[in-house]
């Protein structure tokens, strides 16, 4: 059980697996105002950064599940280096379907709703593993503008034009499946700079040790176009953000 070799070579060096920087990372924790012991479900938790800083900046306890081996293994070197392995555990798991034994204060999902089916299942799941009055962190792309054809949608990897809301429409959308916005930190221009040019470099390294690989010739593809499709399109056309929610409250009538 893995994720496809191509994310394990192209993402390799990341800390962060989104468009987010440590910096929106920091933020996010303090807008949601984490206290000590506070527990974190972290399903998708790639290297491990979210869960290893908070542990050490706000003494949160965590969990996380991914299905990388090479990612999951990141995260637990990263917890040592840290200082917070005592704080935080990482299970090299498919995290579709993984619910919390113990219901826990934040249940996220940043960046990884396929598990669900989408977003409407992945905050599903993540319910069940969210103890009353906690929060679900969902990290979500959506258009910044609009793209006016069908091919310049998929040029930003998305199947088609319906994929993904506006941000308006988004946050529109949560509401309608029965949830509070309450929060949102969103990523930025630098934040999808450092996520998507950071891989060129690790494909150039790739390619000077592994010339003969069977995947050389789609990593020097890659290599070869993703630097003018990413400026031309996903740093125009899409944002993304990491949004809390809480279930709506149903309030009595007087």
């Amino acid at each position: 059980m893995d994720i496809p070799r191509i994310f394990n070579i192209t993402e390799s060096a990341h800390r962060i697996h989104n468009p987010f920087t440590p910096e929106k990372f920091a933020t996010l924790g303090n807008a949601l105002r984490l206290k000590p012991g506070d527990r974190v479900l972290d399903l998708g938790s790639g290297s491990g950064e979210m869960l290893c800083t908070w542990a050490r900046d706000h003494g949160i306890i965590g969990t996380g599940i991914d299905m990388s081996s090479l990612f999951t293994e990141q995260a637990k070197q990263r917890a040592k280096e840290l200082g917070v392995a005592h704080q935080v555990k990482f299970i090299h798991n498919d995290a579709a379907g993984y619910v919390s034994d113990e219901n826990v204060d934040v249940a996220a999902c940043v960046g990884a709703t396929w598990i669900g089916g989408g977003v409407a299942g992945t905050l599903e799941l993540l319910a069940k593993s969210l103890r009353t009055g906690g929060i679900i962190l969902l990290g979500e792309p959506y258009w910044r503008q609009v793209p006016p054809t069908e091919d310049i949608a998929k040029q930003c990897l998305a199947n088609s034009m319906s994929d993904f809301f506006s941000l308006p429409g988004l946050l529109a959308s949560f509401g309608n499946l029965g949830y509070d916005v309450i929060e949102m930190v969103l990523a930025n221009q630098d934040g999808w700079d450092r996520y998507e040019a950071a891989k060129w470099l690790t494909m150039r390294r790739w390619l000077e040790d592994n010339p003969d690989d069977e995947l050389a010739e789609e990593i020097r593809s890659k290599l070869a176009t993703e630097p003018e499709r990413h400026a031309t399109y996903t740093r125009e056309y899409l944002g993304w953000g990491v949004f809390a929610l809480m279930p709506q409250l149903k309030l009595q009538k007087t």
